[in-house]
């Protein structure tokens, strides 16, 4: 069991030991906070409900608009953490993230760190997309996608982003999915600039699911993806960064660098291993169509490279890891939002 505690982190209010899913890894000792003492609303404030205790948030797509919400405060370097349940029955064309990102203060130089889960028809499972953006590199697209081997709709499941000057790596329920190790080769494509932390539920309709073939079908909405256990864990910025930010920063992000999260363990390495060989469906280290040379960062496994098509994506369907789940239609929706809606009354 770790903890982390990195210079400048967020208020030490409520410590949560949470379970390693699909591993015997020992579970992350994160600090969680209560909404206001680390976010505030970004967009769609009306469909932004609050439980009484404020340390749980849901978020509403409908047909007037989508919503979010944004960190108080700018991180340089951090482990950024929330445990989310995802909008059921029918969500073609509805994603929600939660995401790092400078794109508001870089426009033309933004980095940034995505979990994006993509809306699916009834009865597929959920797919999960990270993605890594470093100085404006978004015409390099470093996406990776995986089947969640749960259904992410019927209970909350922890996801984490750890961002160190050394490495980026992403967390389901604690357990390692991906790694991206900074490098000279990198140069400026690795993230590097002091990010926001984003929560957003919205309509892409256009892209998100087989490609804009199946859309938004707002019969089913609202649509409701909640979010708990939210964790800032990092070296805040909130102004112009200077000598003495940095050398606070610097300190902070060394000391997270070392602590126990960030170091990738040879259990670790070996339950990263399994999770990608079970659940990922798409790599853009192996699609040499959209991009012939190789990416630096890239650690091409043989195995896995035989598995996968010249496009990134997996020779062979995967088989459904999860326990069919039943529908439970737009009545269902509407009932979750009419309790969250009591119960933000009732505060």
């Amino acid at each position: 069991m770790v903890c982390l505690t990195p210079a400048a982190a967020a208020p030490l209010l409520l410590v949560v030991v949470l379970a390693a899913a699909v591993s015997a890894l020992p579970a992350i000792n994160v600090t969680t906070m209560a909404f206001e003492d680390g976010y505030a609303p970004l967009f769609g404030h009306g469909n932004i409900l609050r439980s009484a205790d404020h340390r749980t948030v849901s978020l509403l797509l409908d047909r007037s608009t989508g919503s979010g919400f944004i960190s108080s405060s700018m991180y340089q370097h951090g482990f950024f953490s929330a445990s989310i349940k995802l909008p059921s029955d029918y969500t073609a064309g509805v994603v929600v993230a939660f995401y790092a990102s400078n794109g508001d203060v870089f426009e033309k130089r933004h980095d940034e760190l995505d979990f994006e889960f993509l809306g699916n028809i009834r009865g597929k499972p959920w797919r999960v997309q990270t993605n890594v953006y470093g100085n404006g590199s978004v015409g390099r697209g470093r996406e990776e996608r995986y089947v969640l081997p749960f259904d992410p709709t019927t209970e909350f499941h922890r996801y984490s982003i750890l961002w160190t000057p050394a490495a980026v790596a992403f967390y389901v329920d604690d357990v390692p999915v991906r790694e991206v190790r900074q490098s000279a080769a990198m140069g400026g494509d690795f993230p590097s600039k002091p990010m926001s932390v984003y929560a957003t539920v919205w309509d892409a309709s256009t892209w998100a699911t087989a490609g804009g073939r199946y859309r938004v079908n707002y019969r089913y909405g609202p649509f409701v993806a909640s979010f708990t256990d939210l964790a800032l864990l990092g070296c805040r910025v909130d102004g112009p960064i200077q000598q003495t930010t940095a050398e606070r920063c610097a300190a902070a992000a060394e000391a997270l660098r070392a602590s126990d999260v960030a170091v990738m363990t040879v259990e670790k390495q070996q339950a990263m291993r399994r999770f990608r060989e079970r659940n990922m469906v798409y790599s853009y280290c192996y699609d040499t169509l959209r991009y012939p040379a190789a990416f630096p960062e890239c650690d091409v496994v043989e195995s896995e490279r035989r598995r996968f098509k010249d496009t990134g994506h997996l020779r062979f369907a995967l088989r459904r890891r999860m326990s069919p789940r039943r529908s439970h239609g737009r009545a269902a929706s509407r009932d979750r939002v009419r309790e969250l809606k009591k119960r933000a009354a009732d505060m």
